[in-house]
């Protein structure tokens, strides 16, 4: 399996590059993500993921490691395929997309083209929880790296807040939004809930 190509780039348009891999020509397919990343560059070094099926063979090229595991995330869904994961990425950043699929968004996931709200609602049924587990795996391994948090600090707050820092959004700009809805909802307990109400608020 092919992990990353490092090369030169010969060809390169918003939907594929072209590769020069020690005198090899390696076709890309990517996201507008992706292209935006590569797009003045000469010399590019690109993760990759390698779909064999029986009709198919392609290589598909992300600019980071966020980008590709959310590809393999988004195709692990059934009935979504590689180039619905592309119009997605294209799209949508990778945060955006995390973002929505957390808030349960339909809206926006099917604002890409080619994604109805059946396709929505299936990548939030079997993403959700799983991008969840993500950020609070993320959300734990920051809480244990910070010392001498403030005694009387709400833990469903600071768990909140890891989650959001972990999916990439603005460290004041999401304490301002959790401190807005503790403010209205000073009994919420449920960590979950108030992420799916700060995101809906930030996306």
């Amino acid at each position: 399996m092919i992990a990353y190509l490092h090369g030169k780039l010969v060809y390169k348009s918003p939907t594929e590059l072209i590769m020069d891999v020690g005198g090899v020509g390696y076709r890309l397919y990517i996201s507008l993500q992706t292209y935006q990343a590569v797009q003045a560059l000469e010399q590019v070094k690109l993760l990759t993921h390698h779909l064999v099926k029986e009709d198919q063979e392609a290589l598909y090229g992300f600019a980071t490691a966020e980008e590709l595991q959310l590809f393999e995330q988004l195709i692990s869904v059934s009935g979504v395929g590689a180039n619905t994961a592309r119009v997605l990425l294209s799209a949508m950043s990778a945060k955006e997309i995390r973002a929505a699929i957390i808030a349960e968004n339909v809206a926006v996931l099917k604002s890409a083209k080619g994604i109805g709200p059946k396709s929505a609602k299936r990548i939030i049924l079997e993403l959700k929880d799983k991008l969840l587990k993500e950020s609070g795996a993320v959300s734990e391994a920051i809480a244990a790296s910070i010392q001498g948090q403030t005694a009387g600090e709400n833990p469903i707050r600071s768990e909140a807040l890891d989650a959001l820092l972990a999916l990439g959004f603005n460290k004041i700009k999401a304490q301002k939004v959790l401190n807005s809805i503790l403010k209205t909802e000073p009994d919420m307990q449920d960590v979950g809930q108030l992420i799916k109400l700060a995101l809906a608020q930030m996306t």
